[in-house]
């Protein structure tokens, strides 16, 4: 699975033009499963996110989590994290999961992320959505598990 982690003072995320998930500061995370990807891989990637120390401490170095600062997260599923660059001008997405198991790996993350007690907000799974966000720093994080 990928995230993309985004440090923010603010972010929302908007379908059909109704703001649908919004947060103060804390992280903005993209999230993307791939074909070959398992409910433990979704877990491992959700601790990892709530525990990766990309927030200052009082001497300016990212050495606090989300859960250190007590911070918000807001997840939003982007399946074009998996995309295949390396051919032509044209991206392929076959890395990416198929919609079910997609869907199945981005509600387990989510609930994972929810069982840390952080307000968590989300997006909605396969809508065309508007993110905004003010990246912080900016602090942009790629992971994998």
């Amino acid at each position: 699975m990928i995230a993309l982690l985004q440090r923010v003072s603010e972010a929302s995320v908007t379908v059909d033009g109704q703001v649908i998930g919004s947060i103060g500061r804390g992280l903005m995370v993209l999230v993307c499963a791939e074909r070959e990807d398992t409910e433990t891989q979704s877990e491992k990637l959700a601790q990892k996110v709530i525990a990766y120390r990309i927030f200052e401490d009082d001497a300016g170095k990212m050495n606090k989590s989300l859960r250190d600062i007590g911070g918000e997260i807001l997840v939003v599923s982007q399946f074009t994290l998996a995309a295949d660059t390396a051919k032509g001008l044209r991206p392929s997405f076959t890395p990416a999961a198929e919609p079910a198991l997609g869907e199945q790996l981005y509600e387990h993350f989510v609930g994972k992320i929810k069982e840390s007690g952080l307000k968590t907000e989300t997006g909605s799974f396969g809508a065309h959505m508007k993110v905004a966000l003010v990246n912080d720093g900016p602090v942009t994080i790629w992971l994998k598990i």
